[in-house]
């Protein structure tokens, strides 16, 4: 079995900016990931299998809903330390951080944000502990990148609604216990509805042939008339709003996640240019293998700069939409440059399952994409700084 020598970089000495309890959080994750991720996970990629041995893990060591008040069941936590969580997880793979970060941030902070405290009391400490998985379905076949068009709907039929719809591209669907769903009602606003595994006319039919995230369950989620009790609906907000709320906080787990990723990448390739003798010397002597390790080891730093000051105005409330999208935007696209960088300078053996570099570069190419992709982001930040939207 493999043995995780991962050491993280840390060029500014970030260390010094966090708390001892940062710190803390940060070990336990990291310790867990090289005990219990790593030995196991290219086997589970290779298969294309999530794993689900290690919910447990997860759940101990605060990867599901960290910041949500311990009285529902959550540790309590500040957005920091959420964001190195899903760094160490994401370390490890970017499909076990993905079922964190649905958990987390699109299935328990709805429910604590948008939900009543019956909700709350009833679904997040279940969730917290992993005795309870969930999903979010908002992406649609036909509606991706422009969510207010979806076509999921439900109409009151007095004590209940009636749900009919399809969600697609959906991390956890295969083995939720529950589905955060958002569709419309008669009247075209959108609601969110907590919908149950074992009502009648729900089903998710596994995603299979996927060449990314193969470590992480991907489904559909099909609603045919089904029975939703009136209770399940999120009563706290309505409209398109409080959907992207929860993919603010999951697009700023990703921001951190995707440093994660990143940062194995460049240790792996740092340590082999090291080891590697051609023409007489370690390649880690070479011009060309140094520029390469440099300007990781700089993108990787400004990433964590920007990452942490962004945690920082999350913990006073003041981060806006615009700000985490333009880290989201930059982690990821930093991140992939590096898994290709990477890549090459392990020669034919970067593209073997001895290293992890080729699993995190196929996983990235979907981080790239999902909670908004490359290019949404871009215009985020643009209508951002112009006022003008380039959207319509």
């Amino acid at each position: 079995m493999k043995t995780d020598n991962f050491q993280s970089p840390d060029y500014y000495n970030m260390d010094a900016l966090l708390s001892d309890e940062h710190k803390m959080v940060r070990d336990a994750a990291r310790d867990w990931v090289k005990r219990e991720v790593s030995p196991i996970i290219e086997d589970a990629a290779q298969k294309s299998e999530f794993p689900t041995s290690i919910i447990k893990g997860l759940a101990e060591i605060g990867a599901f809903g960290p910041y949500i008040p311990t009285e529902y069941g959550g540790a309590g936590l500040d957005q920091i330390s959420y964001g190195l969580i899903m760094q160490e997880i994401e370390r490890g793979d970017s499909g076990v951080r993905s079922t964190a970060s649905v958990q987390s941030s699109l299935v328990m902070y709805p429910i604590y944000k948008f939900g009543s405290e019956e909700q709350r009391k009833k679904y997040l400490p279940k969730l917290a502990t992993g005795e309870m998985m969930g999903c979010f379905g908002l992406t649609e076949p036909d509606h991706g990148s422009n969510p207010s068009g979806m076509l999921t709907r439900y109409e009151d039929k007095g004590d209940h609604v009636l749900l009919n719809g399809a969600k697609m591209w959906i991390s956890n669907a295969p083995f939720a216990d529950i589905a955060v769903v958002w569709a419309k009602n008669e009247k075209g606003r959108i609601n969110g509805l907590i919908v149950e595994r074992g009502m009648e006319g729900f089903s998710t039919p596994e995603t299979h042939n996927k060449w990314s995230l193969r470590a992480s369950a991907t489904g559909e989620l099909i609603f045919d008339n089904v029975k939703v009790p009136k209770d399940n609906i999120l009563p706290g907000k309505d409209g398109l709003g409080a959907p992207l709320t929860c993919l603010d906080s999951a697009r700023y787990g990703i921001a951190w996640g995707a440093i994660g990723a990143a940062m194995d990448c460049y240790h792996t390739a740092l340590n082999y240019a090291k080891e590697r003798v051609q023409f007489g010397k370690p390649i880690a002597g070479f011009q060309l293998q140094q520029k390469k390790l440099a300007e990781m080891i700089t993108e990787i730093t400004k990433a964590q700069l920007l990452t942490f000051r962004l945690g920082q105005l999350r913990n006073e409330d003041k981060a806006s939409g615009a700000q985490i999208s333009m880290a989201k935007r930059n982690n990821v696209a930093m991140a992939k440059h590096i898994a290709s960088e990477a890549r090459q300078m392990l020669g034919g053996m970067g593209i073997t399952g001895e290293y992890s570099i080729m699993r995190h570069m196929m996983n990235l190419e979907s981080v790239i994409t999902y909670e908004g992709t490359h290019d949404v982001h871009l215009l985020i930040t643009g209508q951002d700084i112009t006022g003008l939207s380039a959207f319509k």
